[in-house]
């Protein structure tokens, strides 16, 4: 009997960890201009992130200026549902409305706000900032800086206005030690445009290749990150052939690729055998000095690939076996390559796409 005690503070937290967890995307939504007298939807994503089902049991707006529906149905663990809330934008000026969020998560309801301001004609900014985040619009969000040569700080732009009547001051949340912001100017002025340039410190990316990531912009203090403020950053990170000599870079190695299609419109495969297609690509030297191949990456989950040598001598060459696993490509939506990088200044980067899939 003293067992018991015991035995039953250990089975407590177990029990404990077993409840539904409710979490906002956001707990602010910033809505930017709206024009008097249309109403303005705006969604609150949320997710359950617990393990027990989640039930809204009340949404109380704090005026009857909003119109709220939320989901009637518990949320199971691990999934989502949204808050629909309408505002009727009857008054003119800055708006600041919130709305108690009362779930079986916590004894508190949760504190929800949509902000803005109505106006009597809003500003179009859509053509030239397409992208638009709710109190501040941008030209884009995916930058590509291209091929980058190893020592480069080359700079792309991402330019912005802000929607607000009051300053924004832009701040970028998850950078890479490889990219350094500048923010032109440190705080934007209401309805005024900036620009953000990222600079990137090619020194700093850990391998040759294809780097790819993803950074956010926080629209307000305590913003968090998701796919609504989402801005996904590009860069081909190549060798440093720019001291080399014409001497030295006519004894240099020449990569070829064969079949010759390989290079141009892409390598045919095989008929589907055993579920799978095959294709092979042979490397040839044909410079004066041993060839590298000092970076491989496939793009595409549904394909795998083999590679003989990554150094090849002058007259020599190796085999890349390509494989693709059809029934993995029908649930992806990039096309299938490899990447080639090598120590030729000038096939430095080579891609192979595939064909006939």
């Amino acid at each position: 009997m003293k067992l018991r005690p015991v035995l039953l503070l250990l089975l407590f937290p177990l029990f404990a960890a077993a409840q539904p967890r409710f979490v906002p995307d956001v707990e602010i939504v910033k809505v930017g201009e709206v024009k008097f007298q249309t109403p303005k939807r705006v969604t609150f994503g949320f997710a359950n992130k617990g393990d027990e089902p989640l039930q809204i049991r009340s949404v109380q707006p704090s005026c009857g200026c909003l119109d709220v529906v939320w989901p009637s149905q518990p949320i199971a663990g691990g999934e989502r549902g949204e808050i629909q809330v309408t505002y009727d934008a009857r008054m003119m000026g800055t708006f600041y409305k919130d709305l108690l969020v009362a779930t079986n998560a916590s004894p508190e309801p949760v504190r929800l706000a949509l902000q803005g301001c109505v106006v009597s004609e809003v500003r179009d900014y859509s053509a030239q900032y397409p992208v638009d985040l709710g109190n501040v619009r941008l030209d884009t969000n995916y930058v590509e800086f291209g091929d980058v040569s190893l020592g480069e700080h080359p700079c792309a732009d991402l330019h912005l206005v802000n929607m607000e009547n009051t300053a924004f001051r832009p701040e970028l949340m998850h950078l890479p030690a490889y990219i350094i912001p500048h923010y032109i100017p440190e705080t934007i002025p209401a309805g005024q445009s900036g620009t953000i340039r990222l600079e990137l410190a090619s020194d700093k990316l850990p391998a040759l290749g294809l780097h790819q990531t993803r950074i956010y912009l926080a629209r307000y203090l305590g913003d968090k990150v998701g796919e609504a403020n989402e801005i996904q950053l590009s860069a081909v990170l190549l060798p440093d052939f720019s001291s080399l000599t014409p001497e030295e870079r006519a004894q240099g190695p020449r990569l070829a690729l064969l079949p010759a299609e390989a290079d141009s419109s892409g390598v045919a495969l095989s008929p589907v055998r055993k579920g799978r297609q095959y294709a092979e690509v042979d490397i040839e030297n044909r410079g004066e000095s041993v060839l590298e191949i000092r970076q491989v990456q496939v793009f595409n989950e549904a394909l795998s690939i083999s590679l003989g040598n990554r150094t090849v001598k002058p007259g020599r060459r190796t085999k890349l076996k390509l494989t693709l696993h059809p029934e993995k490509f029908r649930h992806t939506k990039t096309r299938p390559c490899v990447l080639l990088i090598t120590n030729d200044p000038e096939h430095t980067k080579e891609t192979i796409y595939i064909i006939d899939h």
